[in-house]
């Protein structure tokens, strides 16, 4: 509920705080008082747009600050969570209006946007005029207020799943079918890469097996006379094996004859010839080693260019061929795997729809059930409101190929305000007066299914009187069971019926050169008294006194 009011150099108010109940309250007073600045002031607390005009004459500034209390069940808890906003057990709505245009939004001493101040505020208290444009325009709002007339929850939820499941299938479904685009503009290349590589069968280090190979056959073919002439010195002609062993022969002939003196020459040439066999050993295993076959340089040179030709055309290193071939194998089963992703995918799809429709379409019954409910219910409201020659109705169309979290239901408030005549959008086709009692009626029914807690109606017995505006004050006090209303109203029939009754007047200050804005609480006595005066005007008489009694009586 809205706790309390303040309000400070704002037009003709220079300092007011004003603290307000539960139930119905009513403001009144003469024509001129300040009602609307009272209103406008609200209004720009609740995060309506700002000006200048509205900052008292001499200010630099003027501020409203609305303190709320609420449920912990509210919406607007939600909100203020989300948005790192302290919540205590009072709600602060702050605005600050600058002579120069600009403004300051504050929810609980913290700085805020105006558009989340607003959005709040929405939650909250409601405002309805006669030419009120928020009344009821907004085709969502008619179905969101006949889903909670209707109590439709879980057939929206089940709706809202299904929605949500095509949202993200249709998501899966679009990236699975870029996937195949762009694989199957590759697959040509991705399939000859395969071949190629495979067939090539690259190793990890052949490259450098491979130069190495080539190097030591080309190191080969350049040490081949270096060889042959190490051939021709130890196993030519002229090797010295054969003059060595001669002699060793000789002098061991003779060391036999008793000359022991060659001794130690002997095993000097012994180990010679055994130094020359090792040498020559060695010969035969290089010559061993250098046999090849002449076209194994040429085959292996091919084989380490065409290795390397390999790597450049796929602009990685040689060893990392082998990766080439994985990624590109595995790009070929990727397209496979997406192509039965994208069967699953179009089954689920369709899946999803069906189910879809098929909430959508449980959803679309119980709202026109409800329908013809609500319907019911707010014609019945209508003759005490003198609209008895009226209909409301709602306009139910089913576009069942549509698609959204809603279903596939738009619903709009229609009337007709005399038969023979088109029936049409409530804004279009009903006078003020009208508009404001069809509102009236719509939410004495509506009243504990969503309406914003706080309810400000004004000036909406404007026009009529005697029965209607009885019917209008009785009806303000059925609503104010379920929420906290306030009444701007001019028709005594309905004051009488407030828990309790605000005052505004308008006084001059500084000899008359000021004007001020006040309002003030009523006790009993100055409550009939002001009764008394919106029953006989300015001269109140003893008529009226004794009426005004007579009426609070017959109301308690």
């Amino acid at each position: 509920m809205l706790s309390a009011l303040s309000i400070k150099n704002i037009v003709l108010i220079d300092q007011l705080d004003l603290e307000l109940s539960d139930g119905l309250s009513v403001l009144s007073g003469e024509t001129g008082a300040g009602k609307s600045i009272l209103l406008d002031a609200l209004t720009l607390a609740l995060g309506g747009r700002g000006d200048v005009s509205l900052v008292r004459k001499g200010c630099k500034s003027g501020f409203v600050i609305a303190e709320i209390t609420l449920p912990t069940d509210h919406p607007a808890h939600k909100i203020l969570l989300e948005a790192e906003i302290a919540i205590d057990d009072n709600l602060l709505l702050k605005r600050v209006q600058y002579d120069d245009g600009r403004t300051r939004s504050f929810i609980n001493d913290q700085s805020v946007s105006a558009s989340l101040l607003k959005k709040i505020g929405s939650l909250i208290i409601e405002i309805h005029g006669q030419h009120d444009s928020r009344a009821l325009v907004d085709g969502a709002i008619h179905r969101n207020l006949l889903d909670e007339f209707g109590k439709h929850r879980r057939e929206i939820s089940a709706v809202l799943n299904s929605y949500d499941e095509i949202e993200a299938v249709t998501k899966a479904l679009k990236s699975c079918q870029e996937r195949i685009q762009q694989a199957a503009s590759d697959e040509e290349y991705a399939k000859h890469s395969v071949e190629e590589l495979s067939s090539f069968s690259a190793q990890i280090g052949e490259e450098e097996e491979l130069s190495n190979q080539r190097q030591k056959m080309m190191q080969l073919e350049k040490i081949a006379g270096e060889v042959s002439d190490a051939d021709e010195i130890l196993n030519g002609n002229s090797s010295p094996s054969a003059v060595i062993s001669s002699l060793m022969r000789r002098l061991e002939r003779k060391s036999e004859t008793g000359a022991a003196l060659f001794d130690d020459m002997i095993e000097a040439l012994d180990n010679s010839l055994l130094a020359l066999d090792n040498s020559a050993e060695a010969l035969e295993q290089l010559k061993r080693d250098m046999v090849y076959d002449a076209s194994d340089l040429e085959n292996t040179e091919e084989r380490l260019f065409a290795l390397r030709a390999l790597a450049r055309k796929h602009n990685v290193t040689c060893d990392q061929l082998p990766q080439v071939l994985e990624h590109y194998q595995t790009q070929l089963e990727q397209l496979h795997n997406s192509e039965v992703e994208l069967k699953e995918l179009e089954d689920k799809s369709a899946k999803a729809h069906e189910s879809y429709f098929k909430s959508a379409n449980l959803l679309s019954k119980a709202r026109q059930e409800t329908a013809k409910e609500l319907e019911n219910a707010v014609n019945k409201e209508l003759p005490d409101l003198k609209l008895g020659a009226a209909r409301f109705i709602v306009e139910h169309i089913i576009e069942n190929k549509k698609i959204s979290s809603n279903g596939y239901d738009a619903i709009a408030f229609h009337v007709q305000t005399n038969p023979g005549t088109s029936a049409g959008p409530m804004m279009k086709v009903a006078s003020g007066g009208e508009l404001s009692r069809f509102l009236l009626a719509l939410k004495v029914v509506l009243a504990d299914k969503g309406s914003a807690p706080v309810l400000i109606f004004d000036e909406i017995d404007s026009g009529v009187g005697g029965a209607v505006a009885d019917a209008i004050g009785r009806r303000l006090a059925r609503l104010a069971q379920e929420l906290q209303v306030i009444s701007v109203t001019h028709a005594p029939q309905v004051a009488a019926r407030a828990n309790s009754h605000l005052l505004i007047e308008k006084n001059s200050i500084d000899n008359g050169e000021t004007m001020r804005t006040n309002v003030r609480p009523l006790d009993e006595g100055e409550r009939r008294e002001e009764l008394a005066r919106m029953l006989a005007g300015a001269e109140i008489s003893d008529e009226a006194r004794a009426a005004a009694k007579r009426l609070i009586s017959e109301v308690e």
